[in-house]
């Protein structure tokens, strides 16, 4: 039997362990991303790992979430992050250059290549043939130094594409029917790996749209095959030695399959407040629109702008409604500038931001109390956008263009005299980062520089024989990373100083946990299924961790998440529907065993004690090596320890 192309990739990178779905394997690791408000952790865990010089074929430090700087914290950050780029050996994206997943796809994204990033949306070069998984900071710091990156082997579902988009269908329509059908849980423990005729009709802009979006589902990473397709996008950015064929055998086997008819596919929107809640735009039509914002790392190419500048040629958008384009990078900008195009779209109303996150994550362009919010970004969660009480769509940018020309959602294919304006890759892409993007060649700083916001990171002891507290807060289906450490403007500032940052733990669904959690020394978290998902922000567990929190109980685990709680010493235990029925918030719960012991010596099942009264069962799932992390106390502590003894650790085993 044959294998699928994620098969070949991870053979070809295979370190420790086999490719059989639900076992352990290590990778190695060719290129590393990270990015300003994850990446001021991953530098400052390398450095306390005493590593020196980063290990990887490209590692590349971002800045495009913060780049409006609103305070010194934020500037601070970047400088540092620019010194470590300079002292570790790390390309370096200036603020303002764009966001790292549409910046790293222009300079280095390869086919066949492995990419491990400390942000969620890292999969989006899977478009390209690249194998990308977003981890948490301390993952990719290890693997930055050489280490491998170790992961439970996912199953691999084929997605086979057949028949082609009809006029004003897009690719993002594609990945929002995916979610229609499966839901955002839908893809966890899977990678996604797209097949079939109608993969050549899409270009790699189009399918890098549907490879960022996979994150959505759940997924582990998304990848399709290269082509002509592929061959014909490097050509254009000017890197054709890029270029490698990478296919899946004739005969592969796949876990499961998804056949998707492209010709069937017609304009979808999400409606608030979850990705998974897609209608068909018609549904929803005649909503009014307040604000419309084309961008974001998802549909923020030039590729994706363009349809909307030709829409909005000769014409105005609604007086009720402020479009804004946010270009996903500076590339971007730079080409529809030389182009025209800005100057037409600022013509018909649009306002243009920096190339950055933004509006993504609440930071600037927050939408007005009581109003509708039409983006092309990929996340949609409640309060995300910057108040409590949003209503944000996601759609195409040729649905968001329709809303801003008439005031409301449209179904594009009812506007009388708009024509559908296509999808096409530019001759020649120009303003490829230039002096932006700072290689480690010209690094401007040779040691770190912190300002007085950026601190150390925390540690913690070694797991217990005992384990007991109060449930401090429970928690409905899918908490977010966004509900656990939020991302907005006034709280981002402090990502890099985690006793400041643990004020705003879980304060958007309890506004007084973190000062409960510090009265009661500690405790536990309760939630139902899905907990954790969204962002691989390892500050959703590092904050908890400094709070003293010392287990959550969930019906299910996000993967990222649940990763980060091992490394941080949490201690990640799965119950039944029941249980979590009859669990209530101010509860106490003991687990009966001797948990530094169980967790060393395998135990799977353990026994938990409620209000000293009656008893069930939580599970702990965990490979060898998680649990020797977990008992150590979290990752940094077990790769020092490693280390310090002799052990090459952060090079040979984590």
């Amino acid at each position: 039997m044959g294998q699928t192309l994620t098969e070949k990739i991870l053979d070809d990178h295979l370190v420790e362990g086999e490719l059989e779905p639900g076992e352990e394997i290590g990778i190695e690791i060719d290129q590393v991303l990270t990015q300003d408000t994850t990446g001021t952790l991953v530098w400052l865990q390398f450095d306390a790992l005493d590593l020196d010089e980063t290990q990887t074929e490209v590692a590349a430090q971002y800045c495009d979430h913060q780049t409006y700087q609103f305070d010194f914290k934020n500037t601070d950050d970047h400088r540092f992050l620019r010194s470590a780029a300079g002292t570790f050996g790390a390309y370096f994206s200036r603020p303002g250059n764009g966001i790292c997943h549409n910046v790293h796809k222009e300079n280095f994204a390869a086919p066949g290549k492995t990419m491990l990033g400390s942000d969620s949306h890292t999969p989006t070069p899977g478009g390209l043939g690249e194998l990308a998984i977003g981890a948490g900071g301390l993952d990719v710091a290890v693997a930055m130094g050489g280490g491998a990156y170790y992961i439970e082997m996912p199953e691999v579902v084929n997605v086979h594409l057949e028949g082609e988009l009809p006029e004003w269908a897009t690719a993002k329509d594609v990945i929002l029917e995916l979610l229609r059908r499966l839901s955002v849980k839908g893809g966890v423990g899977k990678i996604f790996e797209y097949t079939g005729p109608g993969v050549e009709t899409l270009s790699v802009p189009e399918r890098t749209t549907i490879t960022n979006m996979g994150t959505e589902l759940g997924a582990t990473s998304s990848i399709f095959p290269t082509d002509e397709r592929t061959q014909e996008y490097l050509d254009r950015v000017g890197r054709p030695e890029d270029y490698e064929k990478v296919e899946p055998d004739a005969d592969a086997d796949y876990h499961d399959q998804i056949t998707v008819d492209l010709s069937e596919i017609e304009p979808l929107i999400a409606e608030p407040s979850m990705p998974d809640n897609i209608v068909p735009v018609r549904e929803v039509a005649g909503t009014e629109v307040d604000q419309v914002i084309i961008g974001s790392c998802t549909n923020g190419a030039f590729e994706d702008i363009l349809p909307a500048a030709k829409m909005l040629e000769g014409r105005e958008t609604a007086k009720t409604t402020d479009m804004i384009v946010a270009p996903g990078s500076k590339q971007a900008s730079e080409m529809l500038a030389r182009q025209g195009w800005t100057a037409e779209m600022m013509a018909a109303g649009v306002n243009f931001s920096e190339a950055t996150c933004g509006a993504c994550i609440g930071n600037g362009h927050v939408p007005a109390s009581d109003s509708v919010s039409l983006r092309t970004f990929n996340r949609n969660f409640e309060g995300r956008s910057g108040i409590e009480d949003d209503s944000v769509y996601l759609c195409s940018p040729e649905v968001a263009t329709a809303a801003a020309l008439t005031g409301e959602i449209v179904d594009p294919r009812d506007l009388d005299d708009v024509e559908d304006p296509g999808f096409e890759l530019a001759d020649e892409y120009v303003g490829v980062s230039g002096s932006d993007l700072i290689t480690p060649d010209e690094a401007v700083d040779d040691e770190l520089i912190k300002g007085p916001n950026i601190g150390d990171v925390p540690l913690k002891d070694p797991l217990p024989a005992g384990l007991e507290g109060e449930i401090l807060l429970k928690m409905p289906n899918n908490i977010t990373t966004d509900h656990i450490s939020p991302a907005n403007a006034d709280v981002l500032m402090y990502r890099s100083n985690i006793p400041k940052l643990s004020e705003f733990t879980l304060t958007r669904v309890d506004e007084t946990l973190p000062e409960r959690a510090i009265e009661a020394d500690g405790g536990i978290l309760l939630a139902g299924e899905n907990y954790g998902q969204g962002s691989s922000r390892e500050h959703a567990a590092l904050c908890p961790m400094y709070l003293g929190i010392d287990a959550v109980l969930a019906q299910s685990f996000a993967r990222i998440h649940k990763a980060n709680l091992f490394n941080f010493g949490i201690v990640p235990l799965t119950i039944d529907a029941a249980t979590y029925t009859e669990i209530d918030q101010g509860d106490e719960v003991e687990v009966v065993d001797d948990v530094a012991e169980a967790v060393r010596t395998g135990k799977e099942e353990f026994t938990i004690r409620v209000n000293g009264d009656w008893e069930a069962s939580a599970y702990l799932d965990a490979s060898e090596r998680e649990r020797e992390i977990l008992a150590d106390g979290g990752k940094l502590t077990h790769v020092k320890q490693q280390h310090e003894s002799g052990d090459d650790a952060a090079h040979a085993d984590d």
